[in-house]
């Protein structure tokens, strides 16, 4: 079965596209009046989550998103307490949260109900800190639920689909303003910014939304196998914040315990090539 990004439509799919094998039908297929829900079984990748067909992640791939989206971030604030996580119902970005000492509150903000419960039962490796004691879920539209939330994150993760279905909100001037409000001194926000290759477009209409809203945005990039490309990117954006390595001793326990993340490619990921520069480049 071939599930690929809706913007390959004309490109070759045996080039770009990621072929999953089913072993034995859908694990879990259910439709919300947002999305089709579905996970199942495939040969090499574990359990894998769609959202209307659209790969979402795996449970054999799903670090190298989860890691890049958290750590980033995280260690280039100097003592973050509390984040925000905005989509992510699988619960990937919420467990690299929390494996900072110092985060003290999670605020899981997804508008699909099922996309949590799903990956609470079938990818529990994914899902296993939405329980924890730090975190509170909140099901609604991040939209609405960031409007009157003033002052109150060191960091903002923003997890969230492409700019299509319930995403599209979250891809507007008004919404970032709200993120940044809801920011305290030196906060940090962190959007998936799309692929490079598939979304150039989407890709750099964001960066020209995101510049016009925080003084520092600066991409970063980094291999994700089962996303069009294998490559992919994030946006660093702070309005009094740098991305240097704040509390080295944080940064250096979270590269014992991560697959992907270390200090020196903290770093690295910032040295993305020329056409994503100008993809992300300020007007």
């Amino acid at each position: 079965m071939l599930f690929k990004n809706k913007y390959y439509k004309e490109i070759n799919p045996l080039k770009y596209g990621v072929i999953i094998e089913k072993e034995g039908g859908n694990l879990y297929s259910e439709k919300s009046k947002f999305q089709k829900v579905e996970i199942f079984k495939s040969t090499g990748l574990g359990n894998v989550l769609t959202l209307d067909g659209l790969m979402m992640t795996s449970v054999e791939d799903e670090f190298f998103y989860h890691e890049m989206i958290a750590h980033i971030p995280l260690n280039s604030h100097k003592n973050p307490k509390n984040v925000l996580v905005i989509g992510g119902g699988d619960g990937g970005t919420v467990r690299e949260v929390l494996k900072h000492s110092s985060v003290e509150n999670v605020d899981l903000c997804e508008i699909d109900s099922l996309v949590i419960e799903a990956s609470k039962k079938f990818l529990p490796t994914i899902s296993s800190k939405l329980d924890d004691s730090r975190v509170k879920i909140y099901v609604e539209d991040a939209i609405k639920f960031i409007k009157d939330k003033k002052n109150c994150y060191d960091v903002v993760l923003i997890d969230s689909t492409d700019p299509m279905g319930p995403g599209v909100g979250l891809f507007t001037e008004e919404f970032y303003n709200n993120v940044k409000e809801s920011l305290r001194e030196g906060g940090i926000v962190t959007p998936q910014s799309e692929s490079p290759f598939a979304n150039k477009n989407e890709m750099r209409n964001m960066y020209i939304l995101l510049h016009k809203v925080f003084n520092t945005v600066m991409p970063y990039c980094g291999p994700i196998p089962t996303y069009p490309g294998g490559y992919w990117s994030f946006a660093f954006c702070s309005n009094d914040e740098n991305n240097q390595i704040k509390d080295i001793n944080r940064a250096k326990e979270i590269e014992k315990i991560s697959k992907l993340y270390n200090t020196d490619l903290h770093y690295g990921v910032f040295m993305v090539p020329n056409f994503v520069r100008k993809l992300a480049e300020n007007e």
